[in-house]
């Protein structure tokens, strides 16, 4: 893999993330230093200090070196068996000594560098080029740095064009040694694609700057991007419209900087005890665009990802003796009451309505399908219910499901119609594996129980009219309230609306009852929740 070398840039300033970097460089060093590093210094950009050593490739020791005046700011090729090694010291270091490490293009669009030596990060590179790849001389150069000077053990990395794919191979190699990944028109060898999934374990989050019509970015940075999303990675991208491979970075680095920043001090995040202990995290957003125009840039650039955005903690748990794993996502903070969403089917970034739930303080809880059946477990759906309303849920949680998933959610809740707020539907094809009681045939166990359904449907989905429009008419005859909202000219794909907000509107006001001395159907009846029985779009 060749690529060619990068020439320079200008940028714009970035006022749109509201997001405030963590670490500040404060007015004096830290309490735990570093401890300073030896050997001859020179100027780097705006006055920092500057140290350079070799280190050797065989026996792997580092020495100072002093290096040629003519290289200025940038660097010179290592001797044979050596490796040219930088790092640039801030003023005062911020707190807990984190660090910037590059192993490519030194010196090339330094801009966020210099912004974050200003907050106090120390800056370092070791010398990579075709032949010199990763090495143990990088192992030997991340001793250095941590365990004799004292610098965090999570720095992170800064990897511009093949400089990427040397920084994905040492922190693919070492994720729990990487506080987060910013990659510029990145490229990416086969093993480190192999290993993203290791790297979106250790929660590393990654930014991606690139430009629209980079030959890279389809073959690299979008892979990246698919795989370590469908890993639960946090991943945000921005794409500069019309740029090609050059330049790099950003005209105002701000944006990158606080990126880097907000990772260095990363808030302990513990998934809830009740939980127990078979619980894997990770990451839950939106893949939306958004299309912002940066004045200073001169450019419109395309932003997406959980950096421009809610970006929600997700947990994979198991129960004992249930079969299949739970997945709960959970809301920056819950609503009152603990409302939730109990859905069968994975939640993608597509679910729109279960986004916007999230972001009014629902928590979206799917419910586990085994390996040894044919689809869920009435028993182990039942022990999940249990378990959150234990700890404090609501009895009656929105049962949600898009396509067939629905007809499991239908199951469910015509097994357990006293415990459900509403039942929301995308699509759906009311047939179930969970209970011999198929949904269309059952549908008055849920009038009875005065629950409202929701179904949003594309105008042209095949199964509306055999699905939906069924329900609709059995519900009507049975005097339950269904409201389907149809989106004109759409078809099956993709399921959610195109605009969730009056679904959700819809669904929040079955959270509002208080049944009191009434009973459920009682205080539905006295305040219709979907609209009349007969409301529905064409």
């Amino acid at each position: 893999m060749t690529i060619a070398g990068i020439p320079r840039v200008r940028f714009a300033p970035f006022a749109l993330i509201a997001a405030a970097f963590v670490v500040s460089p404060g007015r004096a060093p830290a309490a735990d230093a570093p401890v300073p590093f030896e050997g001859a210094t020179s100027a780097w950009h705006e006055g920092f200090d500057r140290y350079d050593y070799l280190i050797d490739e065989a026996s792997l020791e580092i020495r100072p070196f002093k290096r040629d005046a003519s290289e200025q700011f940038g660097i010179k090729d290592p001797p044979a068996g050596k490796r040219r090694c930088v790092i640039v010291a801030p003023r005062h270091a911020a707190l807990g000594n984190p660090w910037s490490w590059r192993g490519c293009y030194w010196d090339h669009q330094p801009q966020v560098e210099v912004e974050l030596l200003k907050r106090g990060f120390h800056i370092a590179y070791i010398s990579a080029n075709a032949q010199l790849k990763p090495d143990k001389s990088w192992d030997a150069w991340y001793a250095f740095l941590t365990e004799k000077h004292g610098l965090s053990k999570t720095p992170n990395f800064i990897g511009m064009s093949r400089g990427g794919a040397f920084a994905y191979n040492w922190a693919t190699a070492n994720p729990s040694k990487v506080s987060c990944i910013y990659a510029d028109n990145p490229a990416i060898e086969p093993e480190s694609i192999r290993r993203l999934g290791d790297l979106a374990a250790a929660d590393v989050p990654i930014l991606h700057v690139c430009g629209s019509i980079d030959p890279l970015l389809g073959r690299y940075s979008t892979t990246i991007e698919t795989i370590y999303r469908q890993f639960g990675g946090r991943i945000s991208v921005m794409i500069k419209e019309g740029a090609g491979h050059h330049p790099h970075s950003l005209r105002d680095p701000t944006p990158i900087a606080d990126f880097i920043s907000r990772q260095a001090q990363p808030a302990a995040i513990a998934p809830p005890a009740y939980l127990g202990d078979r619980v894997a995290k990770s990451s839950f957003s939106s893949s939306a665009n958004s299309f912002r125009y940066f004045p200073a840039e001169e450019r419109y650039i395309t932003c997406r990802g959980p950096w421009f955005g809610e970006c929600f903690n997700r947990f994979d748990f198991g129960l004992p003796g249930v079969e299949g794993t739970i997945d709960m996502i959970v809301p920056q903070a819950a609503a009152s009451g603990k409302p939730w969403v109990f859905r069968c089917g994975y939640a993608g970034p597509e679910a729109a309505v279960d986004l916007a739930l999230l972001a009014k303080g629902f928590h979206i809880v799917t419910g586990p399908v085994g390996y040894n059946a044919d689809g869920p477990s009435l028993q182990s759906w039942n022990a999940v219910y249990q378990l959150l309303i234990d700890h404090g849920f609501s009895k009656r949680p929105v049962l949600e499901g898009a396509g067939g998933a629905a007809g499991e959610a239908y199951a469910w809740a015509i097994a357990n119609s006293d415990k459900v707020s509403c039942i929301y539907a995308e699509n759906p094809l009311l047939h179930c594996n969970m209970t011999q009681a198929q949904p269309l045939d059952h549908l008055d166990v849920l009038a009875k129980a005065a629950v409202p359904l929701l179904h949003v449907c594309g105008s042209l989905d095949p199964l509306l009219e055999r699905q939906t429009r069924v329900a609709e008419r059995r519900y009507h005859e049975l005097n339950g309230e269904i409201t389907v909202l149809a989106d004109e000219g759409k078809g099956h794909f993709p399921t959610a609306p195109a605009d969730p907000a009056r679904a959700v509107s819809l669904i929040l006001k079955t959270q509002t009852i208080s049944p009191g001395t009434q009973s459920i159907k009682e205080a539905r009846s006295s305040a219709p929740l979907l609209g009349a029985r007969s409301g529905h779009d064409r």
